[in-house]
């Protein structure tokens, strides 16, 4: 079948073609990934072409083994190029995929969305954020997998391996529809080299959080969750947002989400990116209001934004670190501090060395991987001495999730505390998400109209804020301000312009909340008010993500560095009923550094559907307050004893806390 003339259906349904599709020409247009470190021996050269041409007929092998090896040579990678599919990939309305399922095509939306040249980052490697957060790691993958999900029939379940679907195997109705799991190692191989190697032989991936697990919305979902930090933060230091700064790094992926969400916080956000397509894609985007390429000029608009007590967005292409020093020899006033740099992944392309720019860096991190990595450190240990200046001058300083502290720590930066094990500056999660919305079960629900349509996001917009502004009515003073913080955001969602791609709304709501939600959600379309809807939830969350520099960083017992409540997390989901569910190594902080655990959930208006929400919502938040109650979290203890309370079923293990006086008067 001649590629050009192939309609949408029947190309997805065709898989993996039988025929050579045309070759594609590199197209510059698009942000691309980084290429990677050249780190297989020639054998393992030879294993990773194999392992490539699995995926195609014998007769087709010549032809492509000589591509595949020029792509691994100059892009470090096998992505298959050739593969790419000549339909557009782009969340359509559910009815649209060719699918004997509905659960099957709601998935085949969510991979789409993620994959979309308005979301992705580096849309032809399949990445979706992160720098190296894929869905797949060639095109073949993407293809086989589509067509398995237009055939399976819901008796079936997809099993993913890192991006491979392995195959459709006899399942029934009430199990889930896919199971994936990413970049599981074993612990011993589990280094970021082991990442690279791995990766090359494509039989690993890196499939961050919710890249790898098809619930992506946009940079929509970090919006939310940087405005309700950037507003806490403030309060924090008692301070009004209006007039004030609020200095980041970050433009490209999820980070993209800062200058809107300082907007709608209400401050002043500077925000620097090296990438200029980046940069680009959010101005573009109205995610950015004002873009600068002149230190002098960002700091003459900075001075006028203070004196008249602007509510706006800035961008400088380059280095953050000549933001800082700039502000400071200027004697400007940074009231809160950040960075969104993807330094989960410092060698590769997630944060750029100051004094090189993006051109020169991404030459020099394949040329001399050596020297890179000595920059990078060089400009870490920069980096954390110019915000230490700021701090001592008052600015609060929070690290976001993105390892900043930790890889400026290793660098060698005057980064820890008097103690020798803690950091100068705290996590975002120690400090404000974890005390004010973990603890008490607050975290990333989101959902999906699968219509495509608007008005059904507006409906849903107004279904979820009648529920909350319903709860918040009998809601105990601990999370009243939550409450307020949430029902402002749904009430100004739409304002916003929040969505990019499919029509999708994001917003913090505890168990309680979530369950009122879906279940008012499943009921209007049962009643059709509004079409099918996919649930799910970032996992920078209560219950799905072990991390102890990020999700767990306010868990203090010890057990911030075990993995237990992740993997609890995805079995427990998968049997109460989960449609899809995803299990990863990696996350906002790192390969081998954190265990990501997601869900998605497709409502179709049926009782089963209202049976499954109550049961696994109910399980997937409660999960983890029960953990962080067992941590001695003074919230989480408070929120499970309420959840105890209104479900008779649940029985959850106590703390009995120790008397500090004993411990003293035993030590002394």
């Amino acid at each position: 079948m001649n590629a050009i003339n192939i309609t949408f259906k029947e190309e997805i349904l065709e898989g993996i073609p039988n025929t050579l599709p045309p070759s594609q020409p590199y197209d510059d247009a698009y942000n691309h990934a980084p290429k990677r470190k050249i780190i297989l021996t020639k054998e393992e050269t030879k294993l990773a072409l194999k392992n490539a041409l699995r995926y195609f007929d014998k007769k087709l092998h010549a032809v492509l083994i000589k591509e595949f090896k020029y792509e691994l040579e100059t892009y470090g990678r096998i992505y298959m190029y050739r593969y790419r599919p000549a339909h557009k990939i782009t969340a359509r309305p559910i009815d649209t995929y060719p699918a004997k399922s509905k659960q099957a095509a709601a998935i085949m939306l969510m991979i789409q969305n993620n994959l979309d040249d308005a979301i992705a980052q580096h849309p032809h490697e399949l990445i979706t954020y992160g720098g190296n957060g894929s869905v797949f790691s060639n095109w073949a993958q993407y293809r086989l997998t589509m067509q398995y999900l237009a055939q399976m029939t819901d008796s079936q379940t997809l099993v993913m391996y890192s991006g491979h679907p392995m195959g459709l195997f006899p399942s029934h109705k009430e199990a889930p529809r896919v199971v994936v799991t990413n970049g599981m190692m074993i612990p011993n191989y589990s280094k970021p080299d082991d990442w690279e190697r791995f990766n090359a032989l494509g039989v690993t991936q890196y499939g961050q959080m919710t890249a790898g697990s098809y619930m992506y919305i946009g940079p929509q979902g970090i919006v939310h969750g940087t405005t309700i930090t950037v507003l806490n933060a403030f309060r924090k230091i008692n301070k009004a947002p209006l007039g004030n700064i609020f200095l980041t790094a970050g433009l490209g992926g999820m980070s993209g989400a800062q200058p809107k969400a300082g907007n709608i916080a209400g401050c002043i956000t500077v925000c620097a990116e090296i990438n200029e397509k980046a940069l680009n894609t959010r101005h573009s985007q109205g995610w950015v209001d004002e873009v600068f390429y002149n230190i002098n000029s960002l700091v003459e608009r900075v001075q006028k934004a203070k004196i008249n007590k602007e509510i706006i967005s800035l961008a400088y292409l380059g280095n953050v670190i000549d933001v800082w020093e700039a502000f400071y020899d200027f004697k400007i006033h940074v009231d809160l501090g950040s960075d969104q740099t993807s330094l989960h992944n410092p060698w590769a392309g997630g944060y750029y060395p100051v004094g090189l720019s993006y051109k020169e860096a991404n030459k020099l991190m394949v040329s001399n991987p050596k020297l890179f990595k000595e920059k990078v450190e060089e400009s870490l240990r920069k980096h954390a001495e110019i915000v230490q200046k700021h701090t001592d001058k008052g600015t609060y300083f929070f690290d976001y999730g993105n390892a900043f502290l930790l890889e400026a720590s290793r660098a060698g930066a005057d980064i820890m505390a008097e103690n020798g094990v803690d950091f100068k500056y705290p996590s975002y999660v120690q400090d404000i998400m974890g005390p004010m919305c973990f603890d008490y079960g607050f975290g990333p629900f989101r959902w999906v109209c699968a219509s495509g349509s608007s008005k059904d996001l507006e409906k849903t917009d107004s279904i979820a804020c009648k529920v909350l502004e319903n709860l918040k009515k009998e809601a105990p003073k601990e999370i009243q301000q939550q409450m307020t913080d949430n029902i402002k955001w749904i009430k100004g969602a739409q304002d916003h312009k929040l969505v990019v791609g499919s029509q999708a709304r994001i917003l913090y709501a505890d168990s309680e909340g979530r369950m009122k939600i879906a279940e008012a959600f499943n009921d209007a379309i049962a009643n059709n008010e509004i079409g099918t809807i996919i649930l799910g939830r970032d996992h920078h969350d209560v219950s799905g993500t072990d991390s102890p520099y990020r999700e767990t960083s306010n868990i203090y017992d010890g057990s911030q560095y075990t993995s237990d409540m992740a993997i609890q997390n995805v079995i427990g989901d998968s049997f109460r009923g989960a449609t899809w569910v995803s299990i990863h190594n990696g996350g906002g902080v790192g390969w081998g550094e954190v265990i990501n655990g997601g869900f998605g959930m497709v409502l179709d208006g049926s009782k089963e559907a209202k049976r499954r929400l109550k049961s696994m919502l109910f399980w997937d938040v409660n999960n983890g307050i029960a953990r962080r109650n067992w941590a001695r979290n003074e919230g989480a203890t408070f929120a499970i004893k309420r959840a105890m309370e209104i479900e008779p079923k649940l029985k959850v293990t106590l703390p009995n806390l120790v008397d500090d006086t004993l411990l003293k008067d035993l030590f002394n």
